[in-house]
């Protein structure tokens, strides 16, 4: 029967990813979306009021402008602009001043005081060599291109964040800083190699900033979409595979699901080892997450926060490990670590002249049904006094609300599984090709597969390289 050389299940970032390295590659590929829109994770929607383009999911691209793979290609003659704020980052404090990530890594160590030079010794070897190190970084356990400067990154990485920036810093400022960039992985910090994420996050920032897609989240998959079309490839939306049996003609077949959909989607074709395997993979926490729609920017105590994309509002140190172990024990947090995002600040195209959007979202148990609004808005007001005051709508997402309008989110976990140090270089499965499975000429490429989690096409293209030295 005629049919495609690839078949890709799913079009958020790592299958349209997948789809364009086996297009380039000259193998014939169909996409197929289970939504009517495209894009996972990377979608921008009007969640609140008309006029208002919310990202419904991920917002802030450090990974996505540092990818190896996203760099190779001409998604900006597909219409991907960058809008990068003045400063990536600003973690306030409640006596009204605030830590602040700058793009230079020197100016962000003035702003440290007592540990600025800690901070340079710590940060900078990774910001010099980061197009080196990225390939390494966002790549399965195998033969590294710099494994000294590697081994270097993993004798600090491989700690925990509490013990590493107790053993670096003396102070609060710079402690809360690093600690919010690792509090992204949603693990406890007190946890073996969670230091790995707030310094990858901290280098990216330096290295090549925080932006936001312009226009939104949408973008990137547009472009990604449109790089996939001018190749040849074909994308089919509002198709549902649930069966591998289901999937048209094709002779390779990349699935950007995460671990407990391929189980449902092989049915009983999985050997009984690595379905074990995949019933064991254990999932990351979830997250409630609130946008709104403001009648004015957010009225931040210290003015230095106005020039930031993300703001991390958590507070002291001790403060962030307390929200971040609970959602691990099955519990919320009273005064809950949220992450933060003034998009509309930097790039007007999201809302109606003098009017803004923003979001803000925090970790909770895996499916928790908690209603974490309140929480979040307190923890904003807390240093953002009167920003109550300027909500005119707002649109509240469960995990079990974020599933739903995303099947990769499972128990609304955005990471694909947790990046505990276990599952941080073999996930699903402990193999050595780990987007290989068992059925000949099936392969994972989600956030299930390495390096995890984060827009940046990496987990697609490692995926599609797999296959094509299979000879698919």
């Amino acid at each position: 029967m005629a049919g495609h050389d690839v078949v890709v299940v799913g079009s958020g970032p790592n299958g349209l990813a997948a789809a364009v390295a086996m297009a380039r590659a000259g193998r014939s590929v169909l996409v197929l979306e289970a939504e009517e829109t495209l894009g996972g994770a990377a979608r921008t929607m009007e969640l609140t009021l008309p006029g208002f383009a919310h990202d419904a999911f991920s917002s802030v691209y450090p990974l996505g402008i540092g990818s190896p793979f996203f760099r190779s290609l001409p998604l900006e003659e597909h219409g991907l602009a960058w809008v990068h704020p003045p400063a990536p980052l600003a973690h306030p404090f409640d006596d009204g001043t605030a830590a602040v990530l700058e793009r230079s890594v020197h100016a962000t160590a003035e702003g440290l005081e007592e540990d600025g030079e800690a901070w340079h010794r710590l940060v900078w070897p990774l910001v010099a060599h980061w197009h080196e190190l990225a390939p390494d970084l966002l790549s399965p356990l195998g033969i590294m291109h710099h494994p000294l400067r590697m081994a270097a990154f993993g004798m600090d990485g491989l700690r925990s964040l509490r013990g590493l920036v107790e053993a670096r810093f003396r102070g609060g400022h710079a402690r809360a800083l690093l600690g919010g960039c690792s509090a992204h992985v949603g693990l406890p910090l007190t946890w073996a190699a969670t230091a790995s994420y707030g310094l990858v996050l901290v280098a990216a920032g330096h290295a090549v900033g925080w932006p936001f897609a312009k226009g939104g989240a949408g973008a990137i998959t547009r472009a990604l979409a449109s790089l996939l079309r001018s190749l040849g490839g074909e994308i089919r939306t509002g198709e549902r595979v649930r069966s591998l049996g289901a999937l048209p003609p094709h002779r390779a077949a990349l699935l950007d699901v995460t671990a407990p959909q391929f189980l449902e989607i092989a049915g009983g074709r999985l050997p009984g080892r690595y379905r074990r395997a995949l019933e064991r993979f254990r999932l990351g926490c979830g997250v409630f997450k609130v946008d709104w729609a403001l009648s004015g920017t957010v009225p931040w105590k210290s003015p230095l926060v106005a020039r930031a994309g993300t703001v991390h509002l958590g507070g002291t140190p001790a403060e962030i490990y307390a929200s971040e172990r609970e959602p691990i024990r099955g519990r919320v947090a009273v005064r809950p670590f949220v992450l933060f995002a003034q998009p509309s600040a930097f790039d007007p195209t999201r809302a109606p002249a003098g009017q803004h959007t923003a979001w803000g979202y925090c970790h909770v148990p895996n499916g928790s049904d908690v209603d974490m609004t309140e929480a979040i808005e307190a923890q904003v007001e807390r240093f953002a006094p009167g920003f109550r005051d300027l909500v005119l709508a707002r649109f509240s997402a469960s995990p079990s609300t974020l599933q739903r309008a995303d099947a990769n989110l499972v128990g609304g976990d955005v990471n694909g599984g947790a990046g505990m140090l276990s599952q941080l270089f073999f996930r699903p499965a402990p193999r050595v090709h780990p987007y290989r499975t068992p059925i000949e000429g099936v392969y994972l490429c989600s956030a299930s597969t390495p390096p995890g989690g984060g827009v940046h096409g990496m987990c697609g293209y490692h995926a599609a390289r797999a296959a094509l030295r299979d000879g698919y």
